[in-house]
C-alpha cells in the first residue's frame, strides 16, 4: 500500500514539476512585437452625382419636343494635416448636355471645372499663414444656338439640316478660353468645422484666351474676355481679329475665398463657394465675383435632389447678344436642378 502511495506521490511531483518548467519556458519566451497602427493624416472624400431626365411626347395638343438631358458632378477633397501642416485639396467638375427633337445636334448645358489648393502652416489653432492656388476653366466648346436662316433659293418645305444648326451656333467659349490661375499669399482662418475664410492680399494671376481665330460669325472671344491688343496693333481701330489680341493677361490683386459646408442631417447638405478679387492694376474697386453654390438633398440610400446655381460678375468680360451686339457688362447667372444617382465615397481620418 505504501508502494502505490509512494508511486503516486512521486507522479503527482513529477507532473507539478513539469507544469512549473512549461511556465517558466513560456514566461521566458520572447514576446510578440504588436505594432501600432500606422498613422493616417489625410482625410479624402468623393460625391459623385448622375442626373438624367428625359421628354417623350406623342400626339401631345399642347405640343412639346422629344429631348434627354444628362449631367455629372463630381465634387472631392483630399485633406492632409500633421502637426502644424495643412493641405487641403478641392475639386469642383460639372458637365451635361441636352438632346431635343428640334435641334438635332447635342448641345452642352452644364461645363464647369474648379479647382483649388491650400497649403498652410498653423499659427494658433484657427489661423494659419497660407498659399493658395486657384485654377478655372471648362472641358469644351460653348456656344449660343440660333435658328438657321433659310436660304434663298430653298423649296417651301426646306428644313435645316444638323450642318445648318451647327454653322448657326456661336462661340461663347472653350477649352482655357478662358482660364483663370492664381496663386495667393495670405491667412486661412477656420473657426468651426463648416466655415473656412481665405483672405491673401498679395495674389497674382493670369487670364488666358488659347483661341486666337474667329468664330464662324466673327466672334472674337479674345476681345469678348477683355485680353489687350498686342503692342504692333494698338493704334488700329477696325478690322480687329482675334490674332491681334493677346492671349493672356496678368493681373496682381487681393483675393477673399469664402467657403462653408453645412450637413442638417445624414439626408440634407449644402456648400457655399465665394470667390472675390480685386485687381490692384486695373480699376480695383470693380470687384470680380465667382459665387458658387450646391445643395443636396437624398430621398433614397442611392438617389437625390440636387440644386447647383453660379453666379460670376467680371467688368472685364463683354457680353454679346442680341441686343448688345457690341457687347456689354453683365451678371452670369446658372441655375439647375436634377434628380439622379449619388454615392459618396470616403476614408476617415483614423
Amino acid at each position: 500500500m505504501c508502494s502505490a502511495l509512494c508511486v503516486g506521490a512521486y507522479a503527482q511531483n513529477d507532473a507539478q514539476k513539469a507544469a512549473e518548467a512549461a511556465a517558466a519556458a513560456i514566461a521566458g519566451a520572447p514576446k510578440a512585437e504588436v505594432k501600432a497602427p500606422k498613422p493616417n493624416y489625410w482625410t479624402n472624400s468623393l460625391v459623385t452625382n448622375i442626373n438624367f431626365g428625359q421628354k417623350s411626347y406623342s400626339n401631345w395638343a399642347k405640343g412639346g419636343n422629344n429631348n434627354v438631358t444628362m449631367n455629372a458632378i463630381l465634387n472631392g477633397n483630399a485633406n492632409y494635416a500633421k502637426d502644424k501642416i495643412v493641405w487641403k485639396n478641392h475639386g469642383l467638375l460639372k458637365y451635361g448636355f441636352l438632346y431635343s427633337e428640334d435641334k438635332p445636334i447635342i448641345q452642352k448645358n452644364l461645363d464647369q471645372m474648379l479647382l483649388e489648393s491650400t497649403l498652410g502652416i498653423k499659427k494658433t489653432k484657427t489661423l494659419s499663414y497660407s498659399a493658395k492656388f486657384t485654377f478655372m476653366n471648362q472641358f469644351s466648346n460653348g456656344y449660343v444656338y440660333s435658328t438657321p436662316g433659310k436660304p434663298k433659293d430653298a423649296a417651301e418645305d426646306w428644313e435645316p439640316s444638323r450642318q445648318d444648326w451647327r454653322d448657326a451656333r456661336k462661340l461663347k467659349s472653350g477649352f482655357l478660353s478662358p482660364g483663370t490661375a492664381t496663386l495667393g499669399l495670405g491667412i486661412d482662418w477656420v473657426p468651426n468645422k463648416w466655415l473656412t475664410v481665405n483672405f491673401a492680399p498679395l495674389t497674382g494671376g493670369f487670364t488666358i484666351v488659347l483661341i486666337d481665330e474667329p468664330g464662324l460669325h466673327g466672334e472674337n472671344l479674345r476681345k469678348n474676355y477683355g485680353m489687350k491688343l498686342k503692342k504692333e496693333y494698338e493704334d488700329l481701330t477696325k478690322d480687329l481679329i482675334p490674332s491681334y489680341y493677346r492671349g493672356s493677361r496678368f493681373e496682381l490683386g487681393a483675393q477673399l475665398t469664402v467657403g462653408a459646408k453645412i450637413k442638417v442631417n445624414d439626408n440634407f447638405t449644402a456648400e457655399t463657394k465665394f470667390i472675390g478679387f480685386s485687381n490692384y492694376l486695373q480699376n480695383p474697386q470693380n470687384i470680380r465675383v465667382y459665387w458658387d453654390n450646391l445643395a443636396s438633398w437624398k430621398l433614397a440610400k442611392y438617389f437625390a435632389l440636387t440644386i447647383t446655381t453660379n453666379l460670376i460678375y467680371d467688368d472685364t468680360v463683354l457680353i454679346v447678344d442680341k441686343d448688345y451686339p457690341s457687347g456689354h457688362k453683365a451678371i452670369q447667372f446658372y441655375e439647375g436642378l436634377q434628380f439622379g444617382f449619388t454615392y459618396t465615397f470616403a476614408t476617415k481620418k483614423k
